[in-house]
């Protein structure tokens, strides 16, 4: 029997990577390219799969709790149209001090990270943040 439902909870699972997300979307839900709403937080996953952005209606996502370690792997989810909410604190990223910024710059149309609401301030702040980071990045491949 599979459920009728836009929504999918697979968080407190021990799940350590996501190659078989898309079978498992697919095996609990009646319309899987509905899944609006996915809870992987408290898990061991340790990188953001490109399987994530297949879920094109994908509109809020959990993944806080996690052992995510790459920062730039968040730019993936950029590819997801419809996502204004994410969690990812609690992961090894959330160290970094470009984290929030990366988050909001990579993701425009947020409208909460970490259960908290992205401000206009902020999004400024991380345009200048991204203009910079470019300038800084092309400068290191023209001295390459």
């Amino acid at each position: 029997m599979k459920y009728p439902s836009c929504s999918l909870r697979l968080n407190n699972n021990n799940i350590l990577d996501l190659l078989d997300l898309q079978k498992t979307v697919n095996y609990f839900l009646a319309e899987p390219s509905q899944l609006a709403w996915l809870d992987l937080s408290f898990n061991s996953i340790s990188h953001i799969d490109k399987v994530l952005c297949e879920l094109r209606e994908l509109r809020v996502l959990y993944l806080h709790g996690n052992s995510i370690f790459i920062l730039s792997e968040v730019d993936r989810l950029g590819a997801l149209p419809h996502l204004h909410s994410i969690t990812l604190h609690g992961n090894v990223i959330e160290t970094n001090k470009a984290y929030r910024n990366r988050g909001i710059s990579a993701l425009p149309q947020l409208k909460t990270m970490d259960f908290s609401a992205v401000t206009q301030q902020e999004r400024v702040m991380a345009e200048i943040w991204h203009q910079s980071n470019s300038r800084i990045r092309s400068n290191k491949s023209l001295k390459s």
